[in-house]
């Protein structure tokens, strides 16, 4: 947390609507792309990313200041798309993360063919995210999109260290299976659109 931040935490707890108003805009951009990330829906995020600061503001007087704000920030947000997932539903790969930088959060190209391989690239990984359960895509998003600790994530999602160990691992593994099965079916729908070769006719 740097200074300004302390600063407007502290203002915003004692009633300065302009401080929150700074926050809000420090973590907009974070807290919309979790949203996103878990409901997978522009629209959605927007209304659970405002629902959550909404949320934050409410309970300003029960935050820790020896706690990460922005942990603590993506947890209410994390725990409302949770909720909303829930809501929606009743309406042998080798796992270690430098084997799979393929599902990593893309850099952007400088190009415009690069930036749209990269588009492509996170729609196939939105996709992927969305066959994960709800906890277990939490868990993923907080740990490689915003550099979560287990020990943090244990806290924002209300579980054990070991259960997010867990939560981990089975998600890596799980995606990882997705992602063969995609790429394999793109590569066979790559070749289904081929032209069948003709034989040029001898003169």
């Amino acid at each position: 947390m740097n200074d300004n931040e302390a600063i407007w935490l502290a203002s915003a707890r004692a009633g300065d609507d302009e401080a929150f108003a700074y926050i809000v805009e420090a973590y907009q951009k974070p807290v919309f792309s979790l949203c996103y990330r878990m409901l997978s829906n522009a629209g959605d995020a927007e209304d659970a990313a405002q629902e959550a600061f909404l949320r934050a503001y409410k309970n300003l007087n029960r935050y820790d200041p020896e706690r990460s704000f922005a942990t603590w920030l993506l947890s209410i947000a994390s725990h409302y798309c949770i909720d909303q997932l829930r809501k929606r539903r009743l309406t042998t790969f080798s796992i270690d993360d430098e084997q799979h930088d393929w599902w990593q959060p893309p850099d952007p190209g400088p190009s415009p063919e690069i930036r749209l391989v990269s588009d492509e690239r996170q729609a196939q990984m939105q996709q992927l995210l969305d066959t994960l359960p709800q906890k277990d895509r939490a868990a993923l998003v907080l740990h490689y999109w915003y550099d979560h600790s287990y020990e943090e994530i244990a806290e924002s999602l209300s579980i054990s260290v070991s259960a997010v160990k867990s939560r981990l691992y089975r998600a890596r593994r799980v995606l990882a299976e997705q992602y063969q099965t995609m790429d394999a079916q793109t590569l066979e729908s790559q070749n289904t659109e081929r032209t069948p070769y003709e034989k040029t006719p001898a003169f």
